[in-house]
């Protein structure tokens, strides 16, 4: 085992059209291979998969080559760190249980090597989300997940499927940058600073991928996705870098 720690969000695996799903998930596990040997700490910051939902006895089908390939990173001893993103934030026990994963609902902070790290997935949070605020407060809630889980798995997933295929996953949508005053995650990040020093924040949810400094002193990556851009962020101990992965053949 390592001593490095990655960062990498938007996998959307599942998401239509399906075959290049497949294709994205062999590319994910590749990147996952080419880690192994000298990770730490694997943190992946939401919206892993385009739909999850954990019934009490039933999970969705397929993610197979992913999901056992975190397995074998587990049982290396590499940490996983699983965030809730807006497309996979029904995540319960299933696989806490069997990758020993850390699941995060919101925001989670660590020091390492004597920086501090703010890492959330980004959905919800400053001027650019409010109308997803709402939609977040229904969909977490205790009664809306009771009153899903009584839908039939066949049922269920297959509405989750349909809805999908209007997202920017489905639909290639590669986004643009607005500007850092019109950027609501460097604008939340900015607020934050007004009363506590982080030293990187990490997000992941706007699918583009960015590095900028916050003053002199503070940075903001975000990871991107892995429909267009295949990008991550890799700690060494030292300095945080954006890197990109070349695409499975």
């Amino acid at each position: 085992m390592g001593d490095k720690i990655y960062f990498a969000s938007d996998f959307h695996l599942g998401s239509f059209p399906y075959d290049k799903s497949g294709l994205r998930e062999k590319t994910v596990v590749a990147w996952l291979d080419s880690i192994k040997d000298d990770a730490a700490e694997l943190y992946l910051v939401g919206d892993i998969f385009d739909f999850w939902f954990e019934y009490e006895t039933v999970v969705p089908k397929g993610y197979i080559r992913f999901l056992g390939k975190l397995a074998e990173l587990a049982d290396r001893g590499i940490k996983i760190t699983l965030f809730k993103g807006n497309h996979d934030m029904w995540m319960f026990g299933y696989l806490e249980e069997e990758l020993n994963a850390r699941i995060v609902d919101n925001e989670f902070i660590f020091i390492d090597h004597g920086k501090s790290f703010y890492i959330h997935h980004g959905d919800g949070l400053g001027d650019g989300d409010k109308s997803y605020r709402l939609l977040k407060k229904i969909f977490r809630s205790r009664l809306c997940q009771w009153l899903f889980a009584r839908l039939h798995p066949n049922l269920g997933i297959s509405i989750a499927r349909k809805w999908s295929k209007h997202s920017r996953a489905a639909n290639l949508v590669k986004e643009e940058f607005l500007g850092e005053d019109r950027e609501w995650l460097i604008q939340y990040a900015q607020s934050i600073l007004q009363s506590t020093h982080y030293d990187y924040f990490i997000f992941g949810h706007r699918h583009l991928p960015y590095d900028l400094p916050l003053g002199k002193n503070s940075r903001i990556i975000n990871l991107g996705e892995w429909i267009n851009y295949f990008t991550y962020a890799v700690w060494n101990g030292e300095e945080l870098k954006m890197k990109n992965f070349k695409t499975y053949n």
